[in-house]
């Protein structure tokens, strides 16, 4: 699906739970439950979610938990029909922009090993490999890469997501 609204990145409500949850299922072998997004929203002080709207429509969504100086993105996903549109990038500009409100000093992640796609995307923000946790995905035993960012208010860090930032406002 092409994008035809423009995409605004906002805090998610516990309203978005039920699209946030469809997502999650088409995009996931192991999605987490309904309830788990509504127990983040209203009571884990560490956390933040936002959604990407297209118009009234929740096409995307992430989340981090702030873990001493890490935020540490714990969920992340686009609706299919709506993948490949830089949705994805702008959900990482709004979770790095994020972060170094909150006093992030960096972010990691995991991801799976066999996911090339949103490693690329994650390379392109910054991310590199910093470990690998075997047999991390309970599903099928999968690795899972741990990507890390360079500090948030490092030149170079900054210059990446101001760049990233400008890319998605052409």
């Amino acid at each position: 699906m092409a994008v035809t609204a423009p995409i605004v990145v906002e805090p998610m409500r516990l309203e978005d739970v039920g699209d946030v949850h469809e997502i999650e299922r088409l995009s996931f072998r192991t999605p987490w439950p309904a309830y788990a997004f509504e127990q983040e929203l209203r009571g884990n002080r560490l956390a933040r979610y936002v959604v990407a709207r297209a118009g009234d429509r929740v096409v995307g969504f992430a989340g981090i938990w702030l873990m001493v100086d890490d935020a540490h993105v714990t969920t992340f996903g686009v609706h299919p029909e709506w993948r490949r549109q830089g949705i994805g990038r702008q959900l990482l500009v709004n979770l790095a922009e994020l972060s170094s409100a909150i006093g992030a000093r960096r972010m990691t992640l995991e991801v799976r090993a066999s996911n090339l796609a949103a490693q690329a995307l994650y390379r392109a923000f910054g991310f590199e490999e910093a470990g690998r946790r075997p047999r991390y995905y309970t599903d099928d035993d999968e690795d899972a890469l741990v990507m890390t960012t360079l500090e948030l208010d490092d030149p170079r860090m900054t210059a990446i997501v101001a760049g990233e930032r400008e890319r998605l406002g052409r």
